[in-house]
Protein backbone atom coordinates (compact mmCIF):
# COMPACT_ATOMS: atom_id res chain seq x y z
CA UNK A 1 0.00 0.00 0.00
CA UNK A 2 3.20 2.34 -0.69
CA UNK A 3 0.54 4.46 -2.56
CA UNK A 4 -0.98 5.65 0.46
CA UNK A 5 2.25 7.51 1.68
CA UNK A 6 2.72 9.27 -1.58
CA UNK A 7 -0.79 10.75 -0.58
CA UNK A 8 -0.65 14.10 -1.27
CA UNK A 9 -4.14 16.06 0.47
CA UNK A 10 -4.70 19.61 -0.16
CA UNK A 11 -7.40 21.01 2.36
CA UNK A 12 -9.72 23.83 1.29
CA UNK A 13 -7.07 24.14 -1.74
CA UNK A 14 -7.08 27.06 -4.14
CA UNK A 15 -7.20 25.93 -7.61
CA UNK A 16 -7.04 28.54 -10.13
CA UNK A 17 -8.90 28.14 -13.42
CA UNK A 18 -11.55 26.36 -11.23
CA UNK A 19 -15.49 28.01 -11.38
CA UNK A 20 -16.40 26.02 -8.19
CA UNK A 21 -15.53 25.44 -4.28
CA UNK A 22 -13.26 22.50 -3.58
CA UNK A 23 -13.92 21.27 0.38
CA UNK A 24 -11.08 19.13 0.06
CA UNK A 25 -8.80 17.65 -2.69
CA UNK A 26 -6.01 14.50 -2.31
CA UNK A 27 -3.93 12.53 -4.82
CA UNK A 28 -3.88 9.28 -4.46
CA UNK A 29 -0.59 7.78 -6.55
CA UNK A 30 -0.28 4.65 -7.64
CA UNK A 31 2.28 2.77 -6.92
CA UNK A 32 2.93 2.04 -10.46
CA UNK A 33 1.40 5.33 -11.96
CA UNK A 34 0.29 5.05 -15.73
CA UNK A 35 -3.08 6.65 -15.85
CA UNK A 36 -5.26 8.98 -14.08
CA UNK A 37 -9.04 9.01 -12.92
CA UNK A 38 -10.10 12.56 -11.34
CA UNK A 39 -13.30 11.63 -9.61
CA UNK A 40 -15.52 14.47 -8.36
CA UNK A 41 -17.68 13.81 -5.06
CA UNK A 42 -19.95 14.83 -2.00
CA UNK A 43 -18.54 12.06 0.07
CA UNK A 44 -16.53 13.02 3.06
CA UNK A 45 -12.95 12.10 1.82
CA UNK A 46 -11.96 10.76 5.15
CA UNK A 47 -14.95 8.13 4.87
CA UNK A 48 -14.31 7.22 1.37
CA UNK A 49 -10.42 6.97 1.41
CA UNK A 50 -10.27 3.33 2.35
CA UNK A 51 -12.47 2.84 -0.95
CA UNK A 52 -10.43 3.81 -2.99
CA UNK A 53 -7.52 1.73 -1.49
CA UNK A 54 -9.15 -1.18 -1.90
CA UNK A 55 -9.49 -0.07 -6.00
CA UNK A 56 -6.03 0.71 -6.15
CA UNK A 57 -4.69 -2.77 -4.54
CA UNK A 58 -6.50 -4.44 -7.59
CA UNK A 59 -5.60 -1.74 -10.19
CA UNK A 60 -1.93 -0.52 -8.78
CA UNK A 61 -1.77 1.49 -11.96
CA UNK A 62 -4.18 4.16 -11.65
CA UNK A 63 -3.83 7.04 -9.68
CA UNK A 64 -6.50 8.82 -8.23
CA UNK A 65 -7.31 12.89 -7.82
CA UNK A 66 -10.05 12.91 -5.43
CA UNK A 67 -12.33 16.44 -5.15
CA UNK A 68 -14.65 16.68 -2.16
CA UNK A 69 -17.20 19.24 -3.27
CA UNK A 70 -20.89 20.12 -2.35
CA UNK A 71 -23.72 18.40 -4.36
CA UNK A 72 -24.19 22.26 -5.79
CA UNK A 73 -21.05 22.78 -6.86
CA UNK A 74 -20.52 18.98 -7.97
CA UNK A 75 -23.60 19.75 -10.61
CA UNK A 76 -22.05 23.69 -11.42
CA UNK A 77 -18.92 21.86 -12.27
CA UNK A 78 -20.23 19.21 -14.30
CA UNK A 79 -22.65 21.56 -15.98
CA UNK A 80 -20.36 25.10 -16.61
CA UNK A 81 -17.06 24.02 -16.09
CA UNK A 82 -14.59 23.43 -18.94
CA UNK A 83 -12.67 20.99 -16.86
CA UNK A 84 -12.88 17.43 -17.69
CA UNK A 85 -13.82 15.11 -15.25
CA UNK A 86 -14.28 11.59 -15.43
CA UNK A 87 -16.92 10.60 -12.67
CA UNK A 88 -19.34 12.35 -10.42
CA UNK A 89 -20.70 10.66 -7.03
CA UNK A 90 -23.14 12.35 -5.68
CA UNK A 91 -25.74 12.25 -2.34
CA UNK A 92 -27.91 14.29 -4.75
CA UNK A 93 -29.93 12.18 -6.81
CA UNK A 94 -31.98 14.97 -8.75
CA UNK A 95 -29.22 16.60 -9.76
CA UNK A 96 -27.12 13.35 -10.46
CA UNK A 97 -30.28 12.91 -12.82
CA UNK A 98 -30.43 16.41 -14.36
CA UNK A 99 -27.26 16.04 -15.66
CA UNK A 100 -27.72 12.20 -16.94
CA UNK A 101 -31.02 13.60 -18.48
CA UNK A 102 -29.33 16.99 -19.74
CA UNK A 103 -27.27 14.47 -21.71
CA UNK A 104 -23.62 15.71 -19.94
CA UNK A 105 -23.35 11.07 -18.75
CA UNK A 106 -21.75 8.24 -20.70
CA UNK A 107 -24.00 5.51 -21.04
CA UNK A 108 -22.20 2.43 -19.14
CA UNK A 109 -22.84 -1.39 -18.41
CA UNK A 110 -21.93 -4.52 -17.26
CA UNK A 111 -22.16 -7.33 -15.11
CA UNK A 112 -22.56 -5.53 -12.34
CA UNK A 113 -24.71 -2.79 -12.82
CA UNK A 114 -26.92 -5.17 -14.75
CA UNK A 115 -27.75 -6.80 -11.42
CA UNK A 116 -29.06 -3.85 -9.66
CA UNK A 117 -32.54 -3.76 -9.29
CA UNK A 118 -34.53 -1.07 -11.37
CA UNK A 119 -35.55 1.86 -8.78
CA UNK A 120 -31.47 1.39 -7.99
CA UNK A 121 -30.36 3.01 -11.89
CA UNK A 122 -32.12 5.40 -14.29
CA UNK A 123 -31.22 3.51 -17.35
CA UNK A 124 -27.41 3.01 -18.26
CA UNK A 125 -26.65 6.47 -16.98
CA UNK A 126 -26.89 7.06 -12.59
CA UNK A 127 -26.25 4.08 -10.43
CA UNK A 128 -27.03 3.70 -7.21
CA UNK A 129 -24.33 2.32 -4.98
CA UNK A 130 -25.47 3.28 -1.28
CA UNK A 131 -28.65 3.33 0.74
CA UNK A 132 -29.14 5.90 3.40
CA UNK A 133 -31.04 6.95 5.73
CA UNK A 134 -32.32 10.64 5.96
CA UNK A 135 -31.74 10.24 10.33
CA UNK A 136 -32.61 12.37 13.51
CA UNK A 137 -29.67 12.58 15.83
CA UNK A 138 -30.17 13.90 19.51
CA UNK A 139 -27.46 14.99 22.08
CA UNK A 140 -28.02 12.10 24.49
CA UNK A 141 -27.37 15.00 27.59
CA UNK A 142 -30.53 16.92 26.72
CA UNK A 143 -32.65 13.45 26.51
CA UNK A 144 -31.90 12.11 29.79
CA UNK A 145 -34.86 13.03 31.14
CA UNK A 146 -37.26 13.11 28.34
CA UNK A 147 -39.07 10.11 25.97
CA UNK A 148 -36.43 9.68 22.94
CA UNK A 149 -39.23 11.05 19.84
CA UNK A 150 -39.31 8.02 17.46
CA UNK A 151 -41.97 10.03 15.11
CA UNK A 152 -41.76 13.16 13.54
CA UNK A 153 -45.23 13.98 15.16
CA UNK A 154 -42.92 12.89 18.76
CA UNK A 155 -40.14 15.57 18.02
CA UNK A 156 -42.95 18.11 17.45
CA UNK A 157 -44.16 17.53 21.08
CA UNK A 158 -41.30 17.15 22.60
CA UNK A 159 -39.60 20.76 21.28
CA UNK A 160 -43.37 22.63 22.20
CA UNK A 161 -43.05 21.38 25.77
CA UNK A 162 -39.76 22.76 26.39
CA UNK A 163 -38.98 25.36 24.17
CA UNK A 164 -36.57 26.78 26.87
CA UNK A 165 -34.33 23.28 25.61
CA UNK A 166 -34.87 23.62 22.38
CA UNK A 167 -34.59 27.19 21.25
CA UNK A 168 -31.72 27.93 18.99
CA UNK A 169 -30.09 24.29 19.46
CA UNK A 170 -32.02 23.06 16.36
CA UNK A 171 -29.97 22.54 13.08
CA UNK A 172 -31.65 21.14 9.49
CA UNK A 173 -30.15 22.08 6.28
CA UNK A 174 -30.55 25.23 4.24
CA UNK A 175 -32.60 23.79 1.11
CA UNK A 176 -31.48 26.91 -0.87
CA UNK A 177 -27.83 26.08 -1.21
CA UNK A 178 -27.67 22.43 0.24
CA UNK A 179 -28.64 19.87 -2.76
CA UNK A 180 -29.04 16.99 -0.11
CA UNK A 181 -30.94 19.13 1.91
CA UNK A 182 -33.27 20.38 -0.62
CA UNK A 183 -33.86 16.78 -1.96
CA UNK A 184 -34.54 15.70 1.58
CA UNK A 185 -36.72 18.36 1.79
CA UNK A 186 -39.28 18.30 -0.89
CA UNK A 187 -39.17 13.84 -0.27
CA UNK A 188 -40.68 14.59 3.33
CA UNK A 189 -42.99 17.32 1.86
CA UNK A 190 -44.32 14.69 -0.88
CA UNK A 191 -44.70 11.93 1.57
CA UNK A 192 -46.41 13.91 4.53
CA UNK A 193 -47.66 17.10 5.72
CA UNK A 194 -46.15 16.67 8.92
CA UNK A 195 -42.91 17.94 7.67
CA UNK A 196 -44.55 21.28 7.06
CA UNK A 197 -45.76 21.54 11.04
CA UNK A 198 -42.36 20.27 11.97
CA UNK A 199 -40.41 23.06 9.96
CA UNK A 200 -43.09 25.88 11.49
CA UNK A 201 -41.80 24.56 14.89
CA UNK A 202 -38.24 24.37 14.20
CA UNK A 203 -38.69 27.82 12.93
CA UNK A 204 -40.08 29.24 15.42
CA UNK A 205 -37.61 28.16 18.08
CA UNK A 206 -34.85 29.57 15.62
CA UNK A 207 -33.35 26.67 13.58
CA UNK A 208 -29.55 26.70 12.92
CA UNK A 209 -29.04 25.96 9.12
CA UNK A 210 -26.29 24.15 7.70
CA UNK A 211 -24.53 22.74 4.63
CA UNK A 212 -23.60 19.50 5.60
CA UNK A 213 -24.29 16.34 8.06
CA UNK A 214 -20.62 16.73 9.13
CA UNK A 215 -21.05 20.01 10.90
CA UNK A 216 -24.40 19.34 12.13
CA UNK A 217 -22.95 16.28 14.09
CA UNK A 218 -19.99 17.78 15.37
CA UNK A 219 -22.40 20.35 16.74
CA UNK A 220 -24.71 17.34 18.55
CA UNK A 221 -21.64 16.08 20.05
CA UNK A 222 -20.44 19.85 21.08
CA UNK A 223 -23.95 20.27 22.79
CA UNK A 224 -24.26 23.24 20.33
CA UNK A 225 -27.50 21.31 19.05
CA UNK A 226 -29.84 19.35 21.09
CA UNK A 227 -31.57 17.68 17.62
CA UNK A 228 -30.26 17.36 14.07
CA UNK A 229 -33.04 16.55 11.70
CA UNK A 230 -32.80 15.12 8.20
CA UNK A 231 -28.87 13.69 9.13
CA UNK A 232 -27.51 11.34 7.19
CA UNK A 233 -27.22 7.97 9.19
CA UNK A 234 -24.15 6.87 7.69
CA UNK A 235 -22.10 10.00 9.00
CA UNK A 236 -23.39 9.41 12.39
CA UNK A 237 -23.03 6.30 12.60
CA UNK A 238 -19.75 6.33 11.31
CA UNK A 239 -18.92 8.32 15.15
CA UNK A 240 -18.86 4.44 16.64
CA UNK A 241 -16.91 6.05 19.70
CA UNK A 242 -19.95 8.64 20.70
CA UNK A 243 -22.20 6.35 20.99
CA UNK A 244 -23.06 7.24 24.39
CA UNK A 245 -23.11 11.39 23.35
CA UNK A 246 -25.91 11.16 20.32
CA UNK A 247 -28.90 8.91 19.51
CA UNK A 248 -29.69 8.76 15.56
CA UNK A 249 -33.08 8.28 15.25
CA UNK A 250 -34.56 6.62 11.79
CA UNK A 251 -38.45 8.47 12.18
CA UNK A 252 -40.62 5.33 12.25
CA UNK A 253 -43.38 7.28 10.80
CA UNK A 254 -41.84 7.24 7.48
CA UNK A 255 -37.36 6.93 6.91
CA UNK A 256 -36.79 8.45 3.60
CA UNK A 257 -33.42 6.86 1.87
CA UNK A 258 -31.22 8.19 -0.05
CA UNK A 259 -29.06 6.12 -2.94
CA UNK A 260 -25.65 8.12 -3.69
CA UNK A 261 -25.01 7.16 -7.15
CA UNK A 262 -22.45 7.43 -9.84
CA UNK A 263 -22.21 8.57 -13.23
CA UNK A 264 -19.88 8.78 -15.90
CA UNK A 265 -19.08 12.43 -17.17
CA UNK A 266 -19.63 13.14 -20.79
CA UNK A 267 -15.87 14.81 -20.59
CA UNK A 268 -14.74 12.14 -19.49
CA UNK A 269 -10.42 11.09 -20.40
CA UNK A 270 -11.01 7.68 -19.12
CA UNK A 271 -14.53 6.33 -19.02
CA UNK A 272 -13.52 2.85 -19.38
CA UNK A 273 -11.42 3.28 -16.11
CA UNK A 274 -14.43 5.29 -14.35
CA UNK A 275 -16.91 2.63 -15.22
CA UNK A 276 -14.44 0.50 -14.12
CA UNK A 277 -14.74 2.27 -10.52
CA UNK A 278 -18.36 1.98 -10.76
CA UNK A 279 -18.51 -1.54 -10.82
CA UNK A 280 -16.09 -1.58 -7.95
CA UNK A 281 -18.33 0.44 -5.68
CA UNK A 282 -21.66 -1.72 -6.94
CA UNK A 283 -19.60 -4.95 -5.98
CA UNK A 284 -19.57 -4.25 -2.35
CA UNK A 285 -23.22 -4.60 -1.79
CA UNK A 286 -23.20 -7.64 -3.63
CA UNK A 287 -20.56 -9.01 -2.54
CA UNK A 288 -21.50 -9.65 1.27
CA UNK A 289 -18.05 -10.14 2.36
CA UNK A 290 -17.00 -6.92 0.55
CA UNK A 291 -20.02 -5.10 2.32
CA UNK A 292 -18.25 -5.52 5.75
CA UNK A 293 -15.29 -3.34 4.08
CA UNK A 294 -17.74 -0.56 3.28
CA UNK A 295 -18.13 2.17 5.15
CA UNK A 296 -21.72 3.29 4.10
CA UNK A 297 -25.13 1.25 3.89
CA UNK A 298 -25.27 -1.17 1.00
CA UNK A 299 -28.16 -1.68 -1.14
CA UNK A 300 -30.51 -4.01 1.32
CA UNK A 301 -33.50 -5.28 -1.19
CA UNK A 302 -34.81 -7.59 1.48
CA UNK A 303 -34.62 -4.85 3.83
CA UNK A 304 -37.13 -2.24 2.24
CA UNK A 305 -39.65 -5.46 1.84
CA UNK A 306 -39.68 -6.03 5.95
CA UNK A 307 -39.88 -2.66 6.86
CA UNK A 308 -42.79 -0.30 5.33
CA UNK A 309 -41.68 2.87 7.33
CA UNK A 310 -38.26 2.94 5.07
CA UNK A 311 -38.97 5.18 1.77
CA UNK A 312 -36.10 4.58 -1.01
CA UNK A 313 -36.17 7.77 -2.89
CA UNK A 314 -36.13 6.26 -6.77
CA UNK A 315 -33.66 7.18 -9.53
CA UNK A 316 -35.76 8.26 -12.49
CA UNK A 317 -37.60 11.35 -13.75
CA UNK A 318 -39.84 12.03 -11.61
CA UNK A 319 -36.51 13.84 -9.26
CA UNK A 320 -36.93 16.48 -12.13
CA UNK A 321 -40.28 17.59 -10.43
CA UNK A 322 -38.44 19.95 -7.96
CA UNK A 323 -35.96 21.32 -10.31
CA UNK A 324 -38.41 23.13 -12.21
CA UNK A 325 -37.33 26.96 -11.67
CA UNK A 326 -41.07 27.94 -10.84
CA UNK A 327 -41.39 24.90 -8.53
CA UNK A 328 -38.16 25.26 -6.72
CA UNK A 329 -38.69 29.08 -6.54
CA UNK A 330 -42.41 28.33 -4.82
CA UNK A 331 -40.93 25.24 -2.31
CA UNK A 332 -38.63 27.84 -1.17
CA UNK A 333 -40.63 30.38 -0.71
CA UNK A 334 -43.09 28.21 1.64
CA UNK A 335 -40.11 26.69 3.39
CA UNK A 336 -38.41 29.95 4.22
CA UNK A 337 -41.82 31.32 5.78
CA UNK A 338 -41.97 27.99 7.51
CA UNK A 339 -38.57 27.88 8.50
CA UNK A 340 -37.19 31.39 9.07
CA UNK A 341 -39.28 32.89 11.61
CA UNK A 342 -38.34 34.81 14.79
CA UNK A 343 -37.62 33.05 17.74
CA UNK A 344 -40.22 33.39 20.80
CA UNK A 345 -39.04 34.53 23.95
Amino acid sequence: MRHLVFSVLLMLAPCPGLSFEIEAKRIFVAENERLMLTILSTTDLDLFSDVITRFQEKNKTISIDYFEVSSSELFKALKDDTTSFDLALSSAMDLQTKIANDGLALAYSSEFTERLPEWAHWQNYVFAFTQEAASIVLSANDFVDLPIPLSRQELIATIRAYPERFSGRIGTYDVRSSGLGYLFATQDARTSETYWRLAEVMGINGTKLYCCSGKMISDVISGDLAVAYNVLGSYANAQARLKDDIIIINPKDFTTLMLRSALISKKSQSPEIAGKFIDHLISFSLDANMSKQFPFPTLEINALKQDTSLRPIKLGPGLLVYLDKLKRQNFIKAWEDATLQTPQD
